[in-house]
Order: structure tokens, then C-alpha cells, then sequence
């Protein structure tokens, strides 16, 4: 997986990520105006570095915009972040992970960012490449089984968090207290799954477009409908599991969202591609399919009586295992 980090904040995948929401927040103004909660009217919706979105409490006095740099309350100490939805678009997503309740236990926005602000967090993106460095050569000198996945300076300066990728339990008592003496700051080690990994990198996948993980997901879990994907192999010996396979090396989440039970007028046929395995009725038997590729619209079939094997079309099969395409 790449290990590039973007920009996030301020740079170009986050201005296009933040003018859509605004239009989005545009058009669902005028379309479900005054339809917000009062106890969620202040709420809004905060992107901070790493692809991260959190929930605060506008305590400003004033109004807030997307796309506007905010000062953020923190634990001991504040940082920095861009509002990124607010109004009936926040509420929903509160609804959806269950927050409505503890809208008075959120952290709040202290106040509108200046220009120095936004100049000292570039400066400290600037210095990223620089500590990170520095958390490789005391990782290696401790001798430690564990990847450096990205690391998150506060605005603040009072709180370094690490974050890393392990197959196994890591003591870094030695590195935190090294990291703490170098950095004059709480040191936080995070470990993360290799889905949260692939949010952070923020590239682009095998479509083209920007992970899903990274832009609307509002929740990284595991892929319930791909949980053990069908890979198999052409009769040229390709293996297809890269059609399945995301960045993360786990299932891609897009799939769960390709195998619903058909949209309208019936155009959604995701779910007609028979699974590996299948045995249906043909003239000469039995048929078992092999192997299925979408990608170019054929299926692998093997005769049982006779044991020959035969590539067919997408409609081919409908027709033969009485499926009308």
C-alpha cells in the first residue's frame, strides 16, 4: 500500500471534497428548510488531518461556513480543523451513529481561525517529513515489529500521535519515553487496521476515484458481503482477485454496495452472476461454473459427464440455466 499521505487540509482533494459539500448543503437547505432539530442547529461536522471527521458545538457566537478553518477544543489544549457539513446534513449523520443524545458531551469550536493560524499549521506540515523521520530512526533503534503508517502534530504542540499497523502486541514504553523527551509533548500510539491505513493515504483506487473510505464513508468496518471473496483463476492461469482486492488488501467496500436486490425497472443485475460452484441442468447434464469474470462479461463452465471445460457470455448462461437475461 502507498505510504503518501495527502495534504488533507489544505490541499486540492480537500477543496473538491469541501465545494461539493457545500453544494450539497446548498441544495438540501432549500429543500428541507427549518427542518433542523434545535439541539442540532449548532452542531457541525469538523475534517481534521488524516481524512478524520469529527462532531462539535459552534460556541463561536457567530455563523459558521464550510469550508471555513476553526479552532478546535481538545483535550488540554486546542487544534485545528475545517467545517465540513452543517445543519440537517450534520443531524442525519448524528442520527446515524447514534450521537444525538450526547449532543452536550461534544467538544466545541473556541473560535474562527486567523491567518496565523492557518500559517502555523502549515509550518508544521512542513515539519511532518521531519518527525517523521525521526519516529523511523527510534522505531529501528528499539528494534521494533511495527510500520509507521503517519504521524499527527496538534496545532498546539502539546500532543504527538503516532499511528502504526502491527500483527501482534508492541511495548513501546522505551519509544514513547524517547519520543516525549524529543518532542516535549504527550505522545499518543494509535494502531489501526489496514482499512483506517488506506483512508489515511487518501489515493485513488483501481477506478480511478478517490477511496471510498475516504471521502463519504462515515464508518470503516468490515465488508460483510465480501468477507471471503471468490478468487479464482482463468484457464490462462490469471488470477482475478485484483477485481476484489482494495489498497488495504481486504475486500473492497465497494462490493457490498454492488449486490443489492436490483434497482428500479430491473437495471440492476449485480446479483444474476452465478457464484462458483453453481451446478445447473444444460442438454448434455450437469454443468458446474468455474469461474466468473465481470470484468469481461464471461463465465467458465466444466460439462460433468464429459469433463470439458467451456468459456460462455453473460447471456449465454441466463439462457441455458433457464434465466431470462
Amino acid at each position: 500500500m502507498s505510504t503518501v499521505l495527502c495534504s488533507c487540509l489544505l490541499g486540492d482533494n480537500a477543496r473538491i471534497r469541501l465545494k461539493l459539500s457545500k453544494l450539497l448543503h446548498e441544495q438540501t437547505t432549500d429543500l428541507y428548510a427549518g427542518e433542523v432539530a434545535e439541539s442540532a442547529a449548532q452542531v457541525c461536522e469538523v475534517e481534521l488531518k488524516g481524512c478524520r471527521r469529527e462532531f462539535y458545538v459552534n460556541k463561536t457566537g457567530g455563523e459558521l461556513s464550510i469550508g471555513m478553518p476553526v479552532i478546535l477544543e481538545a483535550d488540554g489544549g486546542y487544534d485545528f480543523g475545517m467545517v465540513y457539513s452543517m445543519g440537517r446534513i450534520a443531524q442525519r449523520k448524528l442520527e446515524l451513529k447514534g450521537l444525538m443524545e450526547k449532543i452536550d458531551e461534544l467538544p466545541a469550536v473556541i473560535r474562527n481561525a486567523s491567518e496565523e493560524d492557518v500559517a502555523a499549521f502549515t509550518e508544521l506540515r512542513k515539519r511532518e517529513p521531519e518527525i517523521r523521520a525521526a519516529c523511523h530512526e527510534r522505531i529501528e533503534r528499539h528494534r521494533l515489529d511495527m510500520k509507521l503508517v503517519d504521524i499527527d502534530l496538534r496545532l498546539d504542540q502539546q500532543k504527538l500521535s503516532v499511528y502504526y499497523t502491527a500483527t501482534h502486541r508492541v511495548d513501546f514504553r522505551g519509544l514513547v519515553r524517547d519520543l516525549a523527551g524529543e518532542f516535549k509533548a504527550r505522545i499518543q500510539m494509535v494502531q489501526i487496521t489496514t482499512r483506517e491505513e488506506a483512508r489515511r493515504t487518501n489515493s485513488q483506487g483501481s477506478c480511478g476515484c478517490s477511496l471510498c473510505c475516504s471521502t463519504w464513508m462515515q464508518k470503516i468496518h468490515s465488508n460483510p458481503f465480501a468477507e471471503k471473496p471468490q478468487t479464482f483463476e482463468g484457464t490462462n492461469g490469471d488470477n482475478l482477485s485484483f477485481n476484489t482486492i482494495g489498497l488495504c488488501n481486504r475486500p473492497k467496500c465497494c462490493l457490498g454496495f454492488s449486490k443489492g436486490n436490483g434497482g428500479k425497472n430491473g437495471s440492476c443485475r449485480s446479483n444474476s452472476w452465478p457464484a462458483v460452484g453453481t451446478i445447473f441442468a444444460v442438454r448434455e447434464g450437469n454443468a458446474v461454473v468455474e469461474g466468473v469474470d465481470p470484468q469481461r462479461k464471461c463465465i467458465w463452465i466444466r460439462y460433468e459427464s464429459s469433463g470439458q471445460k467451456r468459456r460462455i457470455s453473460f447471456d449465454q448462461y441466463n439462457k441455458m440455466a433457464g434465466q431470462r437475461p
